[in-house]
């Protein structure tokens, strides 16, 4: 699995660009450390794995 196939399955069930940042956004804030094993998982390389955390 990559982020962007992630990306996809998420714009497949109707997701636009809000609902998704709401998903993460949410993600981050209930699951911090589970978000960032997520990332890993998607192979995501630290310097983006940050960029994303603080967005």
């Amino acid at each position: 699995m990559t982020k962007d196939q992630w990306i996809e399955l998420f714009q497949e069930i109707g997701l636009d660009e809000d609902s998704m940042q709401r998903w993460h956004r949410c993600f981050e804030t209930r699951y911090p450390d589970g978000h960032q094993s997520f990332l890993e998982w998607l192979n995501i390389p630290p310097d983006e794995i940050r960029r994303i955390r603080a967005g």
